[in-house]
């Protein structure tokens, strides 16, 4: 009796840093957006007044809370290429397309600018999705595209928030 032998095809575990370059130069952005963003949230949630005070200010804690996590997860995600993540507040300042604001918004300037932070970070997801697909990065990929789903929920929720009737 003949057995038929099939020889199974692993796929490596792992990719080098040629192959990542481009997904770990798009995470470090996103990176640096979150963590001004992170801060700004903060920001607002401490300085906030005004009749959307509660609104206002459990939103932004709730979201940078959020934030927080998805930035830990962004940098380890850089460390499992064997890269290293921006780690200072200069760089981020530096490299980052979101711009810090003062404490003297209203509420409602605050939500806009919020809003406006959240297209920007989706077009680092976008970049950082399509150049994980680039190289068949379905880790990265499924990671980003949570912190997507996610934030467009946030982002519905706060456009229909600041809707002037």
């Amino acid at each position: 009796m003949e057995t038929l032998e099939k020889t199974k095809i692993y796929k490596k575990l792992g990719f080098d840093s040629e192959e990542t370059k481009e997904v770990v130069s798009n995470l470090n952005l996103f990176l640096a957006n979150l963590h001004v963003h992170y801060q700004k949230l903060r920001n607002y949630h401490w300085n906030v007044t005004g009749a959307d005070f509660f609104d206002i200010h459990e939103t932004t804690e709730a979201e940078y809370n959020e934030v927080k996590e998805e930035i830990d997860e962004i940098a380890e995600r850089i460390r499992v290429f064997g890269a290293t993540p921006t780690s200072t507040l200069s760089e981020y300042i530096e490299i980052s397309e979101i711009k810090e604001t003062g404490t003297d918004l209203k509420a409602m300037e605050m939500v806009k600018e919020i809003l406006r932070d959240m297209e920007i970070l989706l077009s680092f997801m976008v970049d950082t999705i399509e150049a994980a697909r680039a190289i068949g990065d379905i880790s990265t990929d499924d990671l980003v595209t949570g912190f997507m789903k996610r934030r467009e929920k946030i982002h519905w929720m706060l456009t229909s928030f600041a809707k002037e009737d």
